[in-house]
């Protein structure tokens, strides 16, 4: 358990593809961010929080980057690979890779909003070499277990979806 006290200077770096794509898969919903953020913040100091993000041509997603904002969430896109022959590749793990080590003098904790175990070589240079607490944030039935061990903290959202989901286990509308 992670030791967090409100002076901690904390960024909070958020894999918005791997969260919106565990949230739709395993409770087909949406994932409330604004939410994410406050818990896995705890009332420490926010230095910055950042949204990787993927713009789409048709551009629908212009609604969740305005709400990002207005929740304080400053947001990086980038966009859609499509390769010949139709393969479609978007990921940021090097981007996020890269900020947090930049930002890793300027803070006490980061926080990485993702359950990918690719993140686990960034976590403990972080750790080690940089002398961060590192946590993470995630679904915990779609988190690598290797990086909920290597990372300070684990804020499960399992625990609790209602909390972290929008239009999650409300009645449907016939």
């Amino acid at each position: 358990m992670a030791i967090k006290h409100k002076e901690q200077r904390v960024g909070i770096l958020i894999d918005t593809q791997n969260l919106y794509h565990s949230a739709k898969n395993l409770y087909k919903a949406k994932v409330n961010f604004a939410q994410v953020v406050k818990d896995a913040l705890a009332g420490r100091t926010l230095i910055r929080a950042i949204a990787y993000v993927i713009t789409t041509e048709t551009g629908e997603e212009k609604a969740f980057f305005e709400a990002l904002a207005k929740a304080g969430i400053e947001t990086k896109t980038k966009n859609l690979q499509i390769f010949f022959g139709g393969a479609k590749k978007a990921d940021w793990d090097v981007g996020i890779a890269i900020d947090a080590v930049k930002m890793a003098q300027n803070l006490d904790t980061i926080i990485l909003v993702s359950g990918d175990g690719d993140y686990i070589p960034l976590v403990e240079y972080l750790k080690n070499t940089r002398g961060c607490q590192v946590e993470a944030v995630g679904f915990g039935k779609s988190t690598s277990s290797r990086l909920i061990e290597t990372v300070d903290d684990f804020l499960d959202l399992d625990e609790n979806p209602r909390k972290y989901l929008m239009g999650f286990g409300r009645a449907k509308s016939r």
